[in-house]
């Protein structure tokens, strides 16, 4: 009989979902720069996922911008899930 694991693979990701929010206010680098002072490098590592960090004043002022929430701004992605038999381990 085999049986049927479940195994997590890697960890939670945050995804900032700025690229989003720009798209639906039409809204560019420029533009955002220009309304909240945050600089355009900051801005682009955000719109393109690739920030390793944020503080909270750029948390504010983009919710401030875009008049949302924490949660629209940025999203936890949950582990991928992958299943497999007992027999897979041999």
């Amino acid at each position: 009989m085999n049986n049927i694991l479940v195994k997590e693979e890697g960890t939670m990701k945050l995804h900032c979902r700025l690229s989003t929010l720009m798209g639906q206010h039409r809204l560019s680098i420029q533009n955002v720069h220009e309304k909240t002072k945050l600089s355009r490098t900051t801005i682009s590592n955000l719109y393109n996922d690739k920030a390793t960090r944020i503080n909270y004043e750029t948390i504010e002022k983009l919710c401030s911008l875009f008049e949302c929430g924490i949660a629209e701004l940025l999203c936890l992605d949950e582990p991928q899930k992958r299943s497999y038999s007992k027999d897979d381990e041999r």
